[in-house]
């Protein structure tokens, strides 16, 4: 049967979050059912339900950095029983029949995977994200998080994580390699630990030089300042693969000027507009812009497993379920160091609005 589980929730772009019981589905044979224990927040949940990306579907629950406890299965289940840690990231179904989905690239599935919240799910409904105390989910779409990793700094690696680690790890960061990393915040801080740990001459580019013992201390070799005279004279030619996580307008064609000939630029950060680009830019040097969009389920366990094993997660803080309206203003105003992390224990006795 259904059942309903405590959830933030807004009823508009403009509302406060409310505390609201939303209904699980009745789980399927192939379904997990989890506790969670943490919920990371992400830009894109911010993004989506102030409307800056589109209508949203209100009243709606975002969150797609899940870490929790298996509570129930289905009969069919295989790979997971009751009390195994797991996560759920970004996506929660996919066709599973498609090449891509068959390469184990669901992500981008030809028939479109299901997003873990404000998608379309398989019966229709519109699916309800993980600021919740359960979350259900097809086991094709859980990753085991290991022992060493806590659930408050593994719940962010569920995007954050994946979304940087797929493009360092297919671009070929690692040793004897030169790596910048534009833009130290939550995807930031983790291209740099990923990127260190593979081996990597990290280098972090910023406006300003504020961060830049965060920068030494998550494992880059130094930090510059962007905003210096001279700087993409001084620099340029200089890097094997850029990280760009910058989620603003930036002078794309400085940039690329920065890299070696066959370098590459992979692109995780999505700007409000569009960027002006010559292609005189890539021509010469024949260099590569490349986007990336997190990554396929065992891509995401690879990169949860690397982690655990090089001994590092998000750099976060952690927020109870009355503080997520201030925190996402924080968010924006680039106050948090690096992610917030929804505790989500704080819903015990916590009032259902009326």
């Amino acid at each position: 049967m259904p059942f309903t589980v405590k959830a933030l929730q807004k009823t508009g772009p403009d509302q406060p979050f409310r505390v609201a019981e939303i209904e699980r589905r009745d789980p399927r044979a192939d379904d997990v059912v989890i506790d969670i224990r943490a919920a990371g927040i992400c830009h894109s949940d911010i993004h989506t339900i102030r409307n800056e990306w589109g209508q949203a579907h209100f009243p709606l629950t975002v969150g797609h950095e899940i870490a929790g406890v298996v509570s129930a299965v289905g009969e069919a289940v295989t790979d997971w029983k009751v009390g195994d840690r797991v996560g759920v990231g970004c996506m929660v179904d996919s066709c599973g029949e498609c090449e891509q989905c068959r390469a184990g690239q669901e992500q981008d599935c030809l028939n479109g995977n299901v997003g873990t919240y404000n998608s379309q799910d398989v019966d229709g409904s519109i699916t309800q994200g993980g600021y919740a105390q359960k979350v259900v989910v097809s086991e094709r779409f859980v990753c085991r998080i290991p022992d060493a990793l806590d659930f408050d700094i593994a719940a962010p690696l569920l995007c954050a994580g994946i979304t940087t680690y797929a493009p360092l790890a297919r671009w070929g960061a690692g040793p004897g390699r030169k790596v910048a990393v534009l833009g130290l915040g939550g995807l930031g801080h983790m291209g740099v630990q990923i990127a260190a740990a593979q081996g990597a001459d990290v280098t972090v580019l910023s406006r300003s030089l504020k961060k830049e013992q965060l920068a030494i201390d998550l494992g880059a070799a130094r930090m510059l300042s962007t905003s210096e005279d001279g700087f993409f004279a001084d620099h340029r030619g200089e890097f094997d693969l850029i990280l760009n996580t910058i989620s603003a307008d930036v002078p794309l064609e400085k940039y690329l000027s920065l890299l070696k000939p066959h370098g590459v630029m992979a692109v995780v950060g999505l700007p409000p507009s569009a960027q002006p680009l010559h292609f005189r830019s890539i021509i010469g040097g024949a260099k590569v812009i490349a986007g990336s969009n997190i990554g396929g389920i065992a891509e995401t366990q690879e990169m949860l497993d690397f982690c655990a094993e090089h001994g590092f997660g998000a750099q976060i803080e952690t927020v109870g379920i009355d503080e997520v309206d201030a925190t996402y203003d924080r968010v924006v105003d680039g106050e948090v160091y690096f992610r917030a992390v929804i505790d989500t224990s704080t819903f015990e006795g916590a009032p259902v609005a009326v």
